[in-house]
C-alpha cells in the first residue's frame, strides 16, 4: 500500500527535526499519539516513509528497534539515484538509549543478489528496501522501517519548517558543495544545511568525516528543535507542514501509534553517533575494517554500545 498521509485522528505530538528522515519519521509517527489531524498531502514530496521488513514494532517492546534513513542523490532528472547518505538508528525503549551508525557510501557490501559493490549502488538497484536488506545483511539486524529523501526534498523540508541552527563544529570553505561556515551556531536554510551535509572536500578523510557530520547534523536539529517547539501551537504547525509532503508506504496505524510513542520517550542527547570503521579495499571500495563485526555485534544485541 502506497498512499499520501491523509487526514486522521492524531494521538500524541513530539517534535522531531524534519530536515532528515529520521526525525521526520518521528514527528509523523509521535503525532498520532494527540486529538489533532495532518491535512490532505497537497504538495510535493519531501520524504518517504516505507515498511521494508517483515518485523513489526511491538507495543511493549523488549527489543531494540532498527531503522535506516537515506539520503539520495537524486535532483530529479533521469537515471538512478544512489544512496550516498546511509545511517542506521537502533533505539533502545527499555533504557531510553540509541545509537546511530553512519555508514559511508562507498563501503564496500554485499548487495543481495548483485554481488559485492559499493553500498551505495543497492538504492540503483531496488530502492530503498534494496538498500535496507544490504545493510541489514552487513550489520546483522532486522531493519522494519526506512526513510528517504532526495536534494529538492531535504531542501523543502528545512525551508518548510523555517530553517534549522546547526553547531557548526570547524570552519568550512568549499567551492564544491557550497559550504561556507565558521565554526559556531548558524541558523541555515535548505540550501545551507545540504552544503554543509555534503561537505567532504574540507576533511583529509573526506566521505568518512562527511558522513559522521550528517549523523551529528541530525541528532543536533533534533535536540534544537525540540527546544524550539514546546508548545501545543509550533508542534500542529509543523506536523501540518509535514503532512503536506510525506509519503507513507506500507505502515500501518497501528504501527505509527506504537512508533509515536516510542518517538515521545527519547532525549536525542541519548542516541550516540558512531562511524563504522573502514579502510581501504579494491579501486575506490572501502572495507570493513577488523573492528567492525565486533562493533556490529555489540550494536544488534541491544542498539546500545557497551564496548566500543
Amino acid at each position: 500500500m502506497r498512499t499520501h498521509l491523509r487526514r486522521h485522528p492524531i494521538l500524541g505530538a513530539a517534535i522531531v527535526a524534519p530536515l532528515t528522515l529520521f526525525l521526520a519519521l518521528c514527528l509523523v509517527f509521535a503525532a498520532w499519539l494527540h486529538g489533532m489531524r495532518i491535512p490532505f498531502a497537497s504538495g510535493t514530496t519531501w520524504f518517504t516513509v516505507q515498511k521494508v521488513g517483515s518485523a513489526h514494532y511491538n507495543e511493549e517492546p523488549t527489543q531494540p528497534v532498527f531503522f535506516l534513513v537515506v539520503g539520495n542523490d537524486s535532483r530529479g532528472g533521469p537515471g538512478n539515484a544512489l544512496g550516498d547518505a546511509l545511517h542506521l538508528i537502533g533505539l533502545n525503549p527499555a533504557l531510553h538509549k540509541g545509537t546511530m551508525l553512519d555508514i559511508p557510501r562507498d563501503t564496500a557490501a554485499d548487495i543481495p543478489n548483485h554481488g559485492v559493490d559499493k553500498i551505495n549502488a543497492a538504492f540503483s538497484r531496488g530502492g530503498v528496501r534494496l538498500q535496507a536488506q544490504t545493510v541489514a545483511k552487513m550489520v546483522g539486524v532486522d531493519i522494519p522501517y526506512a526513510m528517504t529523501t532526495d536534494f529538492g526534498g531535504f531542501i523543502s523540508m528545512v525551508d518548510g519548517v523555517g530553517g534549522i541552527d546547526v553547531n557548526v563544529p570547524f570552519a568550512m570553505h568549499d567551492t564544491f558543495s557550497g559550504a561556507y561556515f565558521q565554526p559556531g551556531p548558524v541558523h541555515m536554510n535548505g540550501t545551507q544545511a545540504l552544503a554543509f551535509c555534503r561537505d567532504r572536500h574540507d576533511f583529509g578523510i573526506g566521505d568518512l568525516q562527511r558522513s559522521e557530520n550528517q549523523g551529528t547534523f541530525i541528532l543536533d536539529a533534533l535536540a534544537k528543535l525540540r527546544a524550539q517547539n514546546t508548545d501545543a501551537t509550533g508542534t500542529f504547525n509543523l506536523l501540518a507542514t509535514l503532512g503536506r509532503h510525506a509519503v507513507i508506504d506500507g505502515i500501518g496505524l497501528k504501527d505509527l501509534y506504537r512508533f509515536g510513542r516510542l518517538a515521545l520517550d527519547f532525549d536525542p542527547s541519548q542516541v550516540r553517533n558512531v562511524r563504522i570503521p573502514v579502510t581501504s579495499g579494491s579501486g575506490t571500495r572501502l572495507n570493513l575494517d577488523a573492528g567492525a563485526r565486533s562493533l556490529f555485534q555489540d550494536f544488534a544485541d541491544d542498539a546500545v554500545l557497551e564496548s566500543h
